[in-house]
């Protein structure tokens, strides 16, 4: 072995977590109406954990949008105010006969992430894209959970690791 290759001891390594608390996080939750059934219980979902980590109802903001295609607008309007410190991105996409699904979920899923990284906040992906409405279904609630609510903890937790690093 040479002199400077060394395996660190597990005290050397530094580890970076956030939390799950959401107290005094600003949350803008941006959800497209089409598919609205299901849509709308991934936004109770999502809400309903905030709430339940500790975010006042104040400091939550929810903006309805057509579909999912126009979801990254709204979600880069919400970056640029400076007025949230993460964002959930909540919709339902279900695979068709014709690939007008590829479209809209792939344009949706690469402008979030866009989002994100130009503005340096999270942006948690919870747009449903599944094959079947069943599937849709099984995941805003159903057997599955609720990715609504996922989603939102995910966007708290990677805002407080951000806070922290």
């Amino acid at each position: 072995m040479s002199s400077h290759a060394r395996t660190p001891d597990a005290d050397d390594v530094r580890v970076h977590t956030g939390t799950l608390d959401a107290a005094g996080l600003r949350v803008g939750i941006v959800a497209a109406r089409f598919n609205e059934t299901v849509v709308q219980q991934l936004v109770d979902g999502a809400v309903d954990a905030l709430l339940r980590h500790k975010a006042m109802a104040s400091d939550i903001q929810v903006a309805w949008v057509p579909g999912a295609f126009e979801l990254p607008v709204v979600l880069e309007r919400f970056a640029a105010s400076g007025e949230v410190d993460a964002l959930v991105a909540l919709g339902c996409v279900v695979r068709g006969a014709t690939p007008h699904f590829d479209y809209v979920a792939g344009e949706c899923a690469s402008g979030a992430s866009a989002v994100s990284r130009a503005h340096g906040i999270p942006v948690a992906f919870g747009v449903l894209t599944t094959d079947t409405w069943e599937q849709a279904v099984e995941r805003a609630g159903g057997k599955l959970g609720n990715k609504g609510a996922d989603s939102a903890l995910a966007a708290v937790e990677t805002a407080r690791l951000l806070q922290g690093l």
